[in-house]
């Protein structure tokens, strides 16, 4: 019989690439911070709907301030890092945009074992560094010369690159997210942890949906009203985030994040589909090979 970490993983991970995917058609006419709106705000009444679900009429347990910083936290972790992605799918291919976010199982795993007590083996440090140069590769592809110049480029011109700083420091983002939501969600020390999960989820969307409009308000108004006029795909992106965030909490209250990111890779597959099924993009050979040791590293943690 399947885990359930495993179920909920693999949901989340379905879900996920194909919010990506909409996300990305949204940004032809919203900008990146207004498109991570639509996210929370027609998530939330999906979340409280979720929450309720598992309440059943009894009441909310107290909250403490281990919950309440993990879900402050978190929350502006996973604004940043969503801004960040939208920003990459305007600058670069999905498909490689994408791959430029999996790096996170490689921070996930560092900051796990050196922060939140979560360990690897000797072959998940291999995967790690497979992973490494495959984002390299990636991101070295950037340059239009002979490829294997760009490769042995400087790193500076590597890290010039926007489109690995926005995908490194996005994948910071979600890890840090990822750890900070297992951390806040154990905080109740209760028996049922896909209520623990509704609840943070909920409590962290509501967060992020002040956060968001906040930001709007001040500083780009006019995408308000865009918002709403695409409330269509708006409505179906908050429904698949919700439930691919069910099932990223869920995970994260039953495993280790790093396990549970590493398992999640398997949206990599799904994403690069929907890159060459519907969007027609074709990735450069640098970037396929790149793509291809991520994968390599990620099978190898899987398997560690």
């Amino acid at each position: 019989m399947i885990d359930s970490w495993v179920f909920w993983t693999l949901l989340a991970a379905t879900m996920q690439s194909v919010r990506f995917a909409t996300q990305k058609y949204l940004t032809d006419d919203i900008s990146p911070f207004a498109a991570t709106l639509v996210r929370y705000l027609f998530g939330l009444p999906f979340a409280l709907i979720w929450l309720l679900w598992w309440l059943e009429g009894a009441e909310l347990p107290p909250f403490n301030t281990t919950f309440v910083m993990c879900c402050l936290l978190a929350g502006v972790s996973q604004v940043v890092a969503t801004v960040l992605v939208m920003h990459i799918f305007t600058l670069r291919a999905f498909a490689v945009g994408s791959t430029l976010i999996r790096s996170e199982i490689v921070i996930t795993a560092l900051l796990g074992f050196t922060f939140f007590a979560e360990t690897i083996t000797p072959s998940g440090w291999i995967a790690i560094v497979v992973c490494a140069i495959g984002l390299m590769l990636i991101g070295a592809s950037k340059s239009s010369a002979v490829a294997a110049e760009t490769v042995t480029g400087s790193w500076w011109s590597l890290l010039a690159n926007r489109e690995t700083v926005y995908g490194l420091v996005a994948a910071l983002c979600f890890s840090l997210t990822s750890l900070l939501i297992r951390k806040g969600s154990l905080s109740f020390e209760l028996s049922e942890p896909v209520f623990t999960a509704a609840l943070t989820l909920f409590v962290m969307v509501c967060w992020q949906t002040l956060i968001c409009v906040a930001w709007l308000m001040l500083r780009e108004p006019g995408q308000m009203r865009r918002v709403f006029v695409r409330w269509r795909p708006g409505l179906f992106v908050g429904l698949t985030s919700v439930i691919g965030s069910v099932g990223w909490f869920t995970a994260f209250t039953l495993e280790f994040a790093s396990y549970v990111k590493t398992l999640g890779q398997i949206e990599f597959l799904f994403t690069l589909i929907i890159s060459l099924y519907v969007f027609k993009e074709i990735p450069r050979r640098l970037e396929m090979f790149g793509m291809f040791l991520i994968l390599a590293g990620v099978i190898t943690l899987l398997l560690s």
